[in-house]
Parts: structure tokens; sequence; C-alpha cells
């Protein structure tokens, strides 16, 4: 597991491994049962605080992706791929509700928030 660790990113360090240990289970990079680094391992390895790791990991497991043993580790959840997919995009509804009251709140018709979507999809594709 090849995770990447950026101070320039404003994202918080726990978020940015949620993120990735995310993605790599939706894409099945990492599939069920499959073992995590323990949580020492991983802050060593990223040189980051323990409690830091610790929190990625305890965000992982209450969205249901990692499930964590004492005594023996954390591991990939044997949740299904649409499962997890579904709770994904609930999280983006939320969050696109979030932009429209605020373009509503700035008088940004839905044409403009089109456009500022698809200039933004489009930059992110390289």
């Amino acid at each position: 597991m090849n995770i990447l660790i950026t101070g320039t990113s404003g994202e918080p360090i726990y978020a940015q491994i949620v993120s990735q240990v995310r993605q790599l289970i939706l894409q099945g990079e990492l599939v069920s049962g499959t073992a995590l680094p323990s949580i020492r391992l991983l802050a060593k390895d990223l040189q980051i605080s323990v409690i830091t790791t610790k929190r990625a990991y305890e965000e992982l497991e209450r969205e249901g992706l990692i499930n964590s043993i004492v005594g023996k580790g954390s591991f990939v959840s044997g949740a299904d791929q649409e499962f997890i997919r579904e709770q994904r995009l609930r999280i983006m509804e939320h969050k696109m509700k979030e932009v429209i009251d605020e373009s509503r709140l700035l008088r940004i018709n839905f044409t403009e928030i089109t456009e500022m979507m698809k200039l933004l999809y489009e930059e992110e594709k390289g």
C-alpha cells in the first residue's frame, strides 16, 4: 500500500490517508480481507503521529471500509463495492447541496454553476 502525504494540499493528513485508502478499495486494488499496515507501522512509514493514523483508521472503520480486530490488526471489510459506492454517492450529494446553497447566497445561476463544474472537471482530467 503506497500512500503519499503532502503538506501543501490543505487537506488534513488523516483525511489524505482516508481518501487514498478509500480509492484503493473502490478501485479493487485492496480487496476484502487484505490486511492493512498496523497503525504504528504506517505512522512510522509516513513519519506522522500514531494519533493521526489512528484517526484515519477510525474514519475508515466508520465508513464501513475496514474492520479492526484487537490484537490482530485492521483489514479491508467485506462490504460489497456497490454498497461502498452508494455511501460515497450520498456524501457527494451532501457536498453538492452545500455548493447549491452557497451559489444561491451568491446569486450564481445553474448555468454558471455547471460551467464552473465543467471547467474544474476538465482541469482535473489534465
